[in-house]
């Protein structure tokens, strides 16, 4: 599938923002994997104590190089050298704006997490590989057995109102789909691990595919394993975080969302504005009003 459009090209000029906020709000992290096709911005600081700076070939066998897509950068995150077995990965448009601690991704050594089923409503291609996701795992899980030996991890409190709609897809046989919250999530690499060990072939499929493909399966695939094994702690993860489309309808709730820290964490979805120099530059001064001090990863 060729994405030509403009917003998967564009530069919002943020990243330094990403690490300012993980050194400030965050400096329980150990090390930052940052992952890339071998470019690094002119700022970032190579030689930063906490920066381990991968290349695409560092982890991704030769075979299968260059890569245009996602997907593959994902699935093979624990063939890093140095990655620890808990690790969070944050897609580049996630940005920590409060103080978090451990405890937010991780409990008890598992990933935490706020599971409930969903109606799977495909209206567009990208659909089609979460559907892929879901023949792996109702292939891998029996949807009765998984829910009575974690019921009330699948019935938690934390997961608010989407209870409701676990409850209504219960008599579904097969698993219809799960709540997506788009916010950073964190994984145990033993969980990569077990699902390349699982279905090789299916991972090996989608790391061959240069661009994305109708036949791929989607990363969300390891954090739906984790759900279905019940290997998650049951946790409101919106409760401190909130994801938004930059549209001009969208720009000012997102710049006093960044300036009043009303949540810990944002995810900030590149959509259609109508001046983006504008645009770009009202995120980014709110941004720097939290944030107006350099990192250690900056040079």
């Amino acid at each position: 599938m060729n994405d030509i459009r403009t917003e998967r090209y564009r530069n919002w000029d943020n990243l330094r923002y990403w690490f300012r906020g993980v050194e400030k709000f965050a400096p329980w992290v150990n090390k930052v994997h940052f992952v890339s096709c071998g470019q690094a911005p002119e700022w970032l600081n190579l030689n930063a104590h906490k920066l381990h700076f991968v290349k695409h070939s560092d982890y991704i066998p030769g075979e299968y190089l260059p890569t245009f897509s996602s997907r593959p950068i994902i699935l093979n995150l624990h063939r890093i050298e140095e990655l620890s077995e808990h690790f969070v990965c944050f897609d580049d448009d996630c940005f920590l704006i409060d103080r978090v601690e451990p405890e937010r991704f991780f409990r008890k050594g598992l990933p935490c997490d706020k599971a409930a089923f969903n109606a799977l409503c495909p209206n567009n291609f990208f659909w089609h590989n979460i559907v892929s996701d879901l023949c792996v795992i109702n292939s891998s899980f029996n949807k009765y057995e998984m829910v009575r030996k974690n019921f009330w991890k699948w019935f938690s409190p934390q997961a608010g109102s989407k209870l409701l709609r676990t409850l209504l897809l219960l008599p579904w046989p097969n698993i219809t789909g799960f709540y997506e919250h788009h916010l950073p999530q964190g994984y145990r690499k033993s969980t990569f691990e077990e699902v390349w060990e699982r279905h090789e072939d299916i991972l090996l499929r989608t790391t061959a595919s240069r661009f994305r493909s109708i036949a791929d399966v989607n990363p969300w695939l390891l954090r739906y394993w984790q759900l279905a094994k019940g290997d998650f702690v049951p946790l409101n993860v919106q409760k401190d975080g909130a994801c938004f489309k930059i549209l001009d309808n969208t720009l000012d709730k997102i710049v006093k969302t960044i300036e009043r820290q009303k949540k810990k964490i944002v995810c900030l979805n590149d959509g259609e504005v109508s001046s983006f120099e504008a645009a770009k530059e009202g995120i980014n001064a709110a941004f720097h009003k939290i944030l107006p001090e350099k990192s250690s990863f900056e040079k």
